[in-house]
């Protein structure tokens, strides 16, 4: 039996809710549905471990290739198996099995939850763009808003930036002390123990040296600009990017030339999370090339499925900022948190995790 989360139920989700919509909405910003902007589907392409498979949408039937023999499907019979999982996928908890969708997938030669890749893109949708009076097939990178919150960049020890401690020289006994602070918030705890001994943060560089080049590749100065974002993150109340590109943005750390109003920070963030969206990891070297060609799908909490297209670039980046947050990981499994020593300087590790909201 076939068994997945909320997220991998999520995609077999998105692949019959389009085929019997026969159209893909944009959305904006705020996660609505713009009426206007829409494009119609002409076929979706999965990547199966059995091979390679298309469903292509001719008036009211779906054309299935890439098996023995080509199956002609009614639409709205996409649209009720659709209904039916999003009734089972919202109902469970945890990693789940449907058998009678299971028995339908079967049918139609979609034979695993998540499709074959190696990239960002979970589905390939050639569609028609009226705009430009053509076709194009791109690759989309699907997110579900049906289950848990999910993550656009993971934490690991390669998302560890380092931060040298100065103005506070502690003995071992007060290192070990503020290393031991075991609160919920113990690592904003830990900070705020050391800046109370006069202790100030410099971000010195990352731990990772392929991280740190991927993001001076996006801009020169990204580094010091997300250096200083998490650092406002483990030292206010504020988590999301927004609010926390805000504050910096006031606080100008970086002291740009503000004087004719350019929005430094928000342009760089907004960068920095597109390229994260479609294709970018910390431990890969970025070449700027896209792995999700089209954007992100959202399926959202009542069934719709957004397209944010990097044709609209700028609502891409909108949504992107505003609807991630900053979140803190597992500090002992990925190594941060901790005053440690190094050829008599002090050190402090802060961790990068990005989530939507």
């Amino acid at each position: 039996m076939l068994t997945g989360n909320k997220g991998e139920w999520s995609e077999i989700y998105a692949l019959f809710k389009l085929l019997g919509d026969k159209q893909l909405f944009a959305g904006d910003a705020n996660l609505n549905k713009v009426e206007e902007l829409f494009y119609p589907i002409i076929k979706i392409i999965r990547n199966e471990s059995g091979g390679h498979f298309e469903y292509e949408i001719s008036g009211d039937l779906v054309i299935i290739s890439g098996g023995k023999e080509k199956l002609r499907i009614p639409v709205k019979t996409f649209t009720e198996q659709a209904s039916k999982l999003l009734t089972k996928i919202k109902g469970e908890k945890g990693t789940f099995g449907i058998p009678e969708v299971e028995a339908f997938m079967t049918s139609i030669n979609c034979q695993t939850l998540k499709a074959k890749s190696t990239s960002k893109t979970d589905i390939r949708i050639v569609i028609h763009d009226q705009r430009i009076k053509q076709t194009a097939e791109l690759g989309f990178s699907i997110k579900s808003q049906v289950g848990n919150d999910s993550t656009i960049l993971n934490a690991g020890k390669t998302t560890n930036f380092i931060y040298k401690i100065s103005g506070f020289k502690p003995t071992a006994k007060e290192i070990k002390v503020i290393n031991e602070i075991e609160t919920k918030s113990k690592i904003k705890d830990r900070i705020e123990a050391i800046k109370k001994q006069g202790g100030k943060f410099k971000f010195i560089t990352l731990e990772n040296s392929i991280f740190k080049n991927n993001l001076v590749l996006i801009d020169s100065l990204l580094p010091n600009i997300v250096a200083e974002i998490i650092k406002t993150f483990f030292t206010t109340t504020l988590s999301s990017t927004k609010d926390l590109t805000d504050s910096i943005n006031k606080a100008n750390p970086l002291g740009y030339d503000t004087q004719f109003a350019h929005t430094f920070y928000d342009y760089k963030i907004k960068r920095f999370l597109t390229d994260v969206a479609l294709g970018m990891t910390p431990s890969k070297v970025w070449t700027g090339i896209y792995d999700a060609t089209g954007g992100y799908l959202i399926v959202k909490e009542n069934g719709d499925i957004l397209c944010y297209h990097i044709y609209n670039s700028n609502q891409f980046e909108d949504y992107l900022f505003a609807n991630t947050k900053l979140e803190t990981a597992s500090s002992t499994r990925h190594d941060f948190g901790k005053i440690y020593e190094d050829n008599g300087q002090i050190y402090f590790k802060l961790n990068l995790q990005i989530r939507f909201k």
